[in-house]
């Protein structure tokens, strides 16, 4: 008789033998995770995009740009801009550097410099040439933003193998986002010229496939009527097209489409009003793709990046204001265009092989003549106005002009030498000042760069204003207009202030090593650039103060 026993055993042997078949067999049949980083990281700015322009023109989209980024992606729907002022420049350096004016030194687009005691713009450099022209547009470099970008930490963790090009109609949109050690950066010389161009900071002569495409016709041929994209009468989420809120361009008397002026029609001059049509993305998608044919981008090993700044959103909501049937003709024809750009994307770099996110550099106010017709607290900042009577008062309590060095993006410089030496205590001279600001009406709140240095604001208008402001090159006082106020003429929109219609933007995130999701919990813009170090696994900008949004990585 056989031992039972050993059957039994025999038996368990054979169960644990088919058991662990069967789990090897799934293992086999379970797909491989690809944990390897993406070939290309595409980064999108769309200039002036209110966060309202991706829920408002929705049912107008298209499946293959927004929202396949959204249906596809994750999207940040509370995202914020957390310091002021809310400009192109500061708004680009901030995205790319992980961090905000009050670290990154990029305080305007413009600023009076206190050393230099001139004001200077955020990406001039006098110290390199124009390529590609003989005018002076190209004598840029990113040499004051003081930190590091991810394009540059990007750059530093392949050893410089990594590409990175930056590409856009406005110089500081491409500059800085390529950061310090960008392989080119590109933008547009309107004026009657119509080229694409660079710094000699970046080389000394223009790489042939630039040269080819700014002598193809492709520039020309977007010298044509503005017609919209579909059926006006199907634009229900804007306003009338005829109204006194939009400017016009030349020869025109109404607001109205279609947009066809003899300066849009010319293939010989004006190249500076394509920047205010919709053909202005369009011709900035066609040379961001000759950019990823021309340098290979994608195409081995290392990680490239390719900057892309959209900025004839910009302009087109500067002119004709958030609620016009242009705005929204813009988006979608930029909608097309986005679509256009991940086709090609998944064709020659690979589908689920590269990660885009998208942003825009501030907001945007409704035209406020247009808030005001209808009751809306609304109105006009006169700056004029403001600065006369503040100098009265200036000659009046201190019987001298001196003390002021400069006014301008809302702020006062104080000349501190001419102070110390009438034996007058700065923080005093701050307050008093600041005293008599709340005096005016349009003024809504006033702070001091003695608050700024002896308080840590964490929420409101006081945290804003602190987070740009710089220790060494912003002003003494600091004033905010009423909400729904604007500094501007009476036609068309504008942005610049603390308030949170120019703070929320749109974060979008998309593609390899990105969950599908969303959230309406809070992020701002410096958490984007940790974003992306994490998911490619290399240090955080240099003065990085953002904070990586977890549960947009998988």
């Amino acid at each position: 008789m056989k031992n039972p026993l050993s059957l039994l055993t025999l038996f368990a042997l054979l169960v644990c033998m088919v058991a662990n078949a069967q789990r090897n067999g799934k293992k086999r049949n379970q797909p491989i995770e690809d944990n390897s980083p993406p070939k290309l990281i595409i980064g999108i700015v769309v200039d002036q995009m209110r966060f309202d322009y991706l829920t408002r023109f929705w049912d107008q989209y298209g499946d293959g740009g927004f929202k396949r980024m959204v249906n596809e992606g994750f999207n940040c729907k509370n995202h914020h801009f957390n310091y002021a002022p809310t400009s192109t420049g500061p708004g680009h350096a901030s995205i790319y550097t992980g961090t905000t004016p009050s670290m990154h030194g990029i305080i305007g687009n413009n600023w009076y410099d206190k050393e230099e005691n001139e004001t200077v713009y955020c990406a001039s450099d006098t110290s390199f040439k124009s390529v590609g022209t003989v005018s002076e547009v190209g004598q840029m470099s990113p040499h004051r933003m003081v930190t590091t970008t991810m394009t540059d930490q990007l750059r530093l963790h392949t050893q410089m193998r990594s590409k990175v090009i930056a590409v856009a109609l406005k110089d500081r949109g491409a500059v800085l986002p390529g950061g310090h050690t960008a392989n080119a950066a590109y933008w547009f010389e309107g004026s009657d010229t119509g080229q694409w161009i660079t710094s000699s900071y970046y080389m000394e002569q223009l790489p042939d496939w630039v040269n080819a495409f700014n002598a193809s016709s492709t520039i020309t041929d977007y010298k044509k009527a503005w017609i919209p994209l579909k059926d006006i009468n199907s634009y229900v989420e804007s306003g009338s097209d005829n109204n006194a809120f939009e400017g016009l361009f030349e020869d025109e008397t109404t607001p109205t489409f279609p947009h066809s002026t003899p300066n849009l029609l010319s293939k010989e001059k004006d190249f500076e009003i394509l920047k205010y049509t919709p053909y202005g993305n369009s011709l900035t998608t066609d040379f961001a793709l000759a950019a990823l044919d021309g340098e290979k981008l994608g195409t081995d090993r290392d990680t490239d990046f390719l900057a892309i700044s959209y900025s004839s959103t910009d302009y087109v909501g500067h002119k004709y204001g958030v609620n016009s049937k242009e705005v929204e003709d813009t988006y979608l024809q930029l909608d097309k265009d986005l679509e256009r750009l991940f086709a090609a994307l998944d064709k020659k770099v690979g589908l689920n092989q590269y990660t885009a996110f998208l942003t825009a550099d501030h907001g945007a106010i409704h035209v406020p003549a247009y808030l005001k017709d209808n009751k809306i607290p609304a109105g006009y900042l006169n700056s004029d106005q403001i600065k006369s009577d503040f100098i009265d008062f200036i000659k009046y309590r201190y019987g001298t002009t001196d003390i002021i060095k400069n006014i301008s993006n809302y702020q006062v410089f104080l000349d501190h030498r001419v102070i110390a030496n009438l034996d007058m205590d700065l923080d005093d001279v701050q307050e008093e000042i600041a005293m008599e600001f709340l005096k005016y009406d349009d003024v809504y709140k006033v702070f001091t760069g003695h608050q700024m240095w002896q308080n840590s604001y964490s929420d409101g208008i006081p945290y804003i204003l602190q987070n740009g402001w710089n220790q060494k090159r912003s002003g003494d006082v600091m004033y905010v207009q009423k909400p729904g106020y604007a500094s501007y003429h009476r036609t068309g929109s504008t942005h610049g202030s603390p308030m949170i219609y120019d703070t929320h933007v749109p974060l979008l995130f998309f593609g390899k090593g990105i969950k599908k999701g969303s959230t309406a919990d809070r992020t701002e813009i410096p958490d984007i650039a940790p974003t992306i170090s994490v998911l490619m696994g290399m240090a955080f900008p240099n003065g990085s103060t953002g904070k990586p949004i977890s549960k947009v990585l998988k």
